[in-house]
């Protein structure tokens, strides 16, 4: 066996306290960034020191808290900006909008490179990412799955005791929650999950236990 393990770390940024992750493969220190939501600086940071090569970010929403600091940290390691799914593209229009109504620096507006879609798999270095879309906290919301290392990061679908919110302009909770139970709680029980707030979970954890996902 190779050992294209995943190694994750996760940054805090912001005030809102906001997990972006550092995405590495261990065998070809190759990496990715996931929801550089603030502190461009940091995370930059964070990259070097690892002594890794970043090959792109990745968003799972187009929330401010979770994208604030993309076009700093993109401009600054020059890579491209995949995802999330287009259904977000409106999120991502209202940047400045949403800025305003927070009361943070300005983040203007910007497009992905590209988006993700459903099913499609995105790799990093050796890691092979699968992408589930789960609608509800917003409408173009995806997770990335790597099943070899049985980890997922869920942005702000799942939390640790808590799902997304879903009173976001076009959320819709039972939507959320029939995704969270189609698509994640169907996972081996020992998957660790990384949610955009709070401390990691595991799937099994979730499954016996969270208060909003009970039938």
């Amino acid at each position: 066996m190779s050992n294209n393990s995943m190694k994750i770390i996760v940054i805090p940024v912001t005030p809102y306290q906001q997990n972006c992750s550092l995405i590495i493969c261990e065998e070809t220190k190759i990496a990715a960034i996931v929801d550089p939501g603030g502190d461009p600086l940091r995370i930059l940071n964070i990259v070097e020191k690892q002594g890794v090569k970043v090959d792109k970010i990745i968003l799972t929403h187009g929330h401010l808290d979770h994208v604030g600091g993309t076009q700093a940290v993109a401009g600054k390691l020059n890579v491209p900006v995949i995802g999330p799914e287009k259904e977000d593209l409106f999120w991502l229009e209202q940047l400045e909008a949403q800025s305003r109504r927070f009361g943070l620096p300005t983040t203007e507006s910007f497009s992905p490179n590209r988006w993700l879609t459903e099913g499609e798999v995105l790799e990093v270095g050796k890691i092979k990412l699968k992408v589930l879309r789960i609608p509800g906290h917003t409408p173009g919301h995806i997770a990335l799955y790597d099943k070899q290392s049985k980890q997922v990061i869920v942005g702000d679908i799942l939390f640790n005791g808590g799902i997304g919110r879903f009173d976001f302009p076009r959320g819709n909770r039972s939507l959320l929650v029939s995704g969270i139970k189609e698509k994640l709680l169907t996972l081996p029980p020992e998957t660790t999950v990384y949610p955009g707030h709070g401390p990691t979970t595991t799937i099994g954890k979730e499954k016996a236990s969270n208060p909003f996902l009970r039938l």
